[in-house]
């Protein structure tokens, strides 16, 4: 339980605070996991300078701490949007496509990603347009996690454990609903295919895919990305990635979108997963 109450104060002196000095305390709270858990930089400048190689590791990683601390602060503030001032904190950019989707008739798989503010994007969404399915793998903690899930709902969103959703993700797609499904994390191989990922080969799941093959469902890569120049969100809608039926060529077609997504915008990826974890047989491990 003390976690529990840790984690709904951090919340509560978030939420009381105006945004740009909550912003500085939920810095505070992550320079503190960051001192903590020293292991989540180590991963991060690894996987962004030795595996991704991209150019100023240490500011890229120094930003995904800005970016959790901004998600931090909007997640506490959650039980405060409604229609009426939502576009305040988001605003769309390319519902097009999701209307392009909609109108094929057989649902909608949004593939997303820790990006951004992942929790915001499905929230918004629902009060934006109409409430969505999301899947999520359940917290370890039981209690936060049913706090969490309970203000993941609040917009109207309905959630669904990702250990028994095959079944209902099929029922909301057959009634042209759309579903978020988070797919850049690491799998084991039996759960997933080696695909092409920043020029090292990562396990993908395969599952997202197989879904789409399946019901016919269209599939929108979508994120919420800050906007510094806006000072709010933008969810971004892209283009429909069209399904060949093809699983691993399927799972790659969407990998390729979201690593383009992510070097457009390095910081606001979590990097600090072990996402090149699982490797080929007979390789040596990376971390």
């Amino acid at each position: 339980m003390a976690a529990y109450w840790l984690v709904r104060f951090i919340l509560w002196t978030l939420a009381v605070l105006p945004f740009g000095l909550a912003l500085r305390l939920a810095r505070v709270y992550v320079r503190v996991l960051d001192l903590c858990v020293p292991k989540l930089r180590r991963v991060g400048m690894r996987n962004v300078g030795g595996i991704a190689r991209l150019d100023n590791a240490e500011a890229v990683v120094d930003g995904v701490f800005v970016s959790i601390a901004r998600s931090l602060v909007v997640f506490s503030r959650l039980t405060k949007l409604n229609t009426a001032n939502v576009s305040s904190v988001i605003r769309y950019d390319g519902l097009e496509h999701f209307q392009e989707a909609k109108r094929r008739g057989k649902g909608v798989l949004f593939a997303t990603a820790h990006m951004g503010n992942w929790e915001l994007s499905a929230y918004a969404h629902g009060l934006m347009t109409e409430p969505m399915s999301i899947v999520v793998r359940p917290l370890d903690n039981p209690v936060i996690d049913q706090f969490v899930e309970a203000r993941r709902a609040l917009g109207g969103n309905r959630v669904i454990a990702k250990k028994d959703a095959a079944r209902q993700i099929m029922r909301a797609l057959k009634k042209n609903e759309a579903v978020g499904i988070l797919i850049d994390q690491n799998v084991g191989l039996d759960e997933g295919a080696f695909i092409d990922f920043f020029g090292t080969p990562a396990c993908a799941g395969t599952a997202f895919a197989r879904l789409a093959a399946r019901t016919g469902a269209a599939v929108i890569p979508g994120f919420a990305l800050w906007n510094a120049a806006e000072s709010r969100y933008v969810l971004k809608f892209y283009p429909l990635v069209e399904m060949t039926g093809e699983v691993v060529e399927d799972t790659r077609r969407v990998h390729a979108v979201i690593e383009q997504v992510i070097r457009e915008y390095p910081e606001q990826w979590l990097w600090l997963h072990r996402r090149w974890k699982t490797r080929p047989p007979g390789e040596p491990g990376i971390y």
